[in-house]
């Protein structure tokens, strides 16, 4: 089984000033599903989006809030809790803290889709 190191890992730049490393997975498609680690500054917010797949994401550093179609008001995320969120179900997140929201997620998909509902967020 291969090991991956995470300090090996290039990173991928997102809007606003975001990155993430993706772990498992590749532009082929060749695994069943991606793995990575997202680093998000302070204020930084996903938006509302869904994908076509479950995703599963765990907070491993710092501070933020998430909302998912469906529940009311948001939710505050910090280390040790993980949010599993339905195929096809808005969601999103963003770093409320003083620090860096440092998450590990997981899309059980070969290929990461997404799609943005830039009108809802929150």
């Amino acid at each position: 089984m291969p090991v991956i190191q995470l300090g090996d890992v290039p990173k991928q730049s997102f809007p606003n000033g975001a990155t993430y490393q993706t772990l498992v997975g590749d532009d082929e498609g060749s695994t069943p599903i991606r793995v990575g680690v997202q680093v998000s500054p302070p204020g930084y917010s996903t938006g509302t989006h869904s994908h076509p797949y479950m995703e599963v994401v765990s907070v491993l550093e710092g501070q933020g809030e998430a909302w998912i179609d469906g529940q009311d008001g948001l939710l505050a995320i910090g280390p040790g809790i993980t949010m599993v969120f339905p195929a096809n179900t808005k969601h999103g997140f963003r770093a409320t803290g003083l620090v860096d929201l440092k998450t590990h997620g997981v899309h059980a998909s070969a290929e990461r889709i997404l799609d943005r509902f830039p009108d809802e967020d929150r």
